[in-house]
């Protein structure tokens, strides 16, 4: 079978044109030493704030078909850009490029008995597509991440951003070639309809690697449909689980911030568990605190005998709310019998994304962070603090929730592969 490399240029799609292209920017910046990618990298930066006008009129263009479409608000709000999110985007930028570069970091090396030198080094993935729906901040962010470990990256956004998209590809791939490097390490993939997206999930041989985000939809299509390997990062059903020996206080703060500071993104909590010992304490304030922020509470019966008397919006739970990733300013509720309830109920229904434990027990919080199987389990901390920038990661190209290549925030490391490099002096293997 001929390889999609050596297939004639000629004649191509635009979609297989591009990741040719990608696959030629990628060789070029995968040996640029750090100072020359960090300067493309603050030109980037700099370019955005310089033309922020023409980005946020571009996404006034999408958030306009947006609303004339019906689309929820907490879609909208995931699509919008004013100069202050551009601003603090450019700052994310600037971030990366304080981080350590991955590439060339040797990962173990060793002297062999022989005399063999080995050393196993970070090398960039190469082209990375990245699907996903809705954030036009996600351009920027896998941009700067791909740049900044050495990566070419495709881009495909959805429809609903496209001006905003286009917009913002026009000012990196216009930063990124002044400052020297190949514009076509930034690209953004031709077409609106889904027929491009199919072309990049076939684009096996060309492009490296894919990382889809958003939805349970989109990323199950792509899992399943892509013959390019995928790296999957999933919806957040995450747990907040308040144990018997929790503080009430601390408990109603971290659920608020939990669900509430951001419900539209994927470590804002959707299910909240509560130790039967001490429900009649904590879920009336709970209740209260929840419908002061606005959120509608889906219960189980238990939480629903104090649901009298209450301010919250309290209706009654279906199987189908506690697999639900809302988004929304909604949560499930439940009480649990003990601390391995809550566990179990937990296997059963998570995404595998962030789950927390309010306790002051330490042998509560060994025992649920033993047996809770996701990327990353809190102990008296909110799950919003899954995040490529709170873990210090800089700008995360996604959250994965499989566990290979990587596994939880994906930072600038998990962008990168290794090789192996064998120094000798004459040496055969006899």
């Amino acid at each position: 079978m001929t390889s999609p490399l050596s297939a004639p240029y000629d004649n191509l799609s635009p979609v297989v044109q591009a990741a040719y292209r990608a696959r030629a920017a990628a060789a070029e910046i995968a040996p640029l030493p750090r100072a020359v990618k960090d300067d493309a990298l603050l030109a980037v930066a700099d370019a955005l704030e310089v033309r922020t006008k023409d980005v946020v009129e571009a996404n006034a263009e999408d958030i306009a078909k947006a609303r004339a479409a019906g689309t929820s608000e907490s879609i909208i709000d995931r699509l919008t850009l004013t100069p202050e999110r551009v601003r603090a985007i450019a700052s994310d930028v600037r971030d990366v490029v304080a981080l350590p570069d991955p590439v060339g970091e040797v990962v173990r090396g060793s002297t062999l008995p022989n005399g063999i030198d080995l050393r196993q080094v970070r090398v960039p993935l190469g082209v990375v597509g990245i699907i996903y729906e809705a954030r036009p901040n996600v351009t920027v962010d896998a941009a700067a991440l791909c740049l900044k470990s050495g990566n070419a990256v495709l881009l495909r956004g959805s429809s609903s951003a496209y001006a905003s998209n286009t917009a913002l590809v026009r000012v990196l791939r216009d930063a990124v070639g002044g400052a020297g490097l190949p514009a076509d390490a930034v690209q953004l993939v031709p077409g609106e309809s889904r027929d491009s997206v199919r072309e990049l999930m076939r684009a096996r041989g060309l492009v490296d690697v894919l990382i889809p985000r958003g939805g349970a939809s989109l990323i199950k299509t792509v899992v399943e449909e892509s013959t390019v390997p995928v790296i999957e990062t999933g919806t957040g059903n995450c747990h907040v689980y308040v144990d018997a020996q929790a503080d009430l206080d601390m408990a109603v703060e971290i659920l608020i911030n939990s669900k509430a500071q951001r419900p539209s993104v994927c470590n804002a909590a959707e299910t909240l568990l509560v130790h039967q010992d001490i429900a009649e304490a904590f879920v009336p304030r709970a209740l209260d605190a929840l419908a002061e922020a606005g959120v509608t509470v889906h219960a189980d019966e238990r939480i629903l005998a104090y649901a009298d008397g209450s301010k919250a919006t309290v209706v009654p739970a279906t199987a189908e709310d506690w697999e639900t990733e809302y988004l929304s300013y909604d949560i499930a509720a439940a009480v649990v019998d003990s601390l391995d309830k809550a566990v179990e109920h937990i296997r059963l229904w998570t995404s595998g994304h962030t789950e927390a434990i309010v306790t002051t027990s330490q042998q509560a919080a060994r025992r649920f962070t033993q047996l809770v199987d996701s990327t990353t389990v809190a102990v008296n901390a909110s799950t919003r603090f899954t995040d490529g920038g709170q873990f210090g990661f800089g700008a995360e190209i996604g959250i994965s929730t499989q566990k290979l290549h990587a596994r939880g925030p994906m930072g600038l490391p998990e962008l990168t592969s290794t090789k192996y490099i064998v120094t000798g002096d004459g040496h055969i293997r006899g």
